[in-house]
């Protein structure tokens, strides 16, 4: 089973996820957590790590993925958390700029990050949504290349 806490995406690895025929067996839940707010309330994010790091950083994506894990009955959950624009980047953290975390149970939680920077504010938030959904094919992989040994 599979979980999302999607920022920037705003729900759509979750829409994508079930938009498939029989996704009720692979889908647990999604966490929509635009705000900080939400991100502390909904997936324990804490607030220390939003006030040192950022919404869009690495702990911060490894924090949400965490905490959907920890909030779901899902086996792997996905979190992203980017700056989709076409304001709100800076030099640090600019526009395209996408944190991924992927939690997975009796795994460490992992984080990745892409720059989509030749795109307007729609194509970053799908590109996003798909590379998450490539993250958690990848991780099943995983899982089940570990479970054949």
């Amino acid at each position: 089973m599979v979980a999302a806490a999607e920022s920037c995406t705003g729900g759509l690895v979750s829409t994508l996820l079930t938009e498939l025929d029989g996704s009720s067996a692979v889908f647990e839940r999604g966490f929509i957590t635009y705000s900080n707010e939400a991100k502390m309330d909904l997936l324990n994010v804490p607030q220390e790590v939003l006030e040192a790091h950022g919404a869009v950083s690495e702990p911060t994506a490894r924090a949400m993925a965490d905490g959907a894990l920890a909030n779901s009955r899902a086996d792997i959950a996905v979190a992203i958390t980017g700056i989709a624009g076409p304001g709100g980047g800076s030099a640090e953290k600019p526009v395209g700029l996408v944190h991924f975390g992927v939690a997975a149970r009796g795994l460490e939680t992992t984080h990745h990050f892409m720059n989509f920077t030749d795109a307007d504010r729609s194509g970053i938030r799908l590109a996003a949504a798909g590379y998450a959904l490539q993250l958690v094919s990848n991780t099943i992989y995983s899982i089940g290349v570990m479970s054949i040994r």
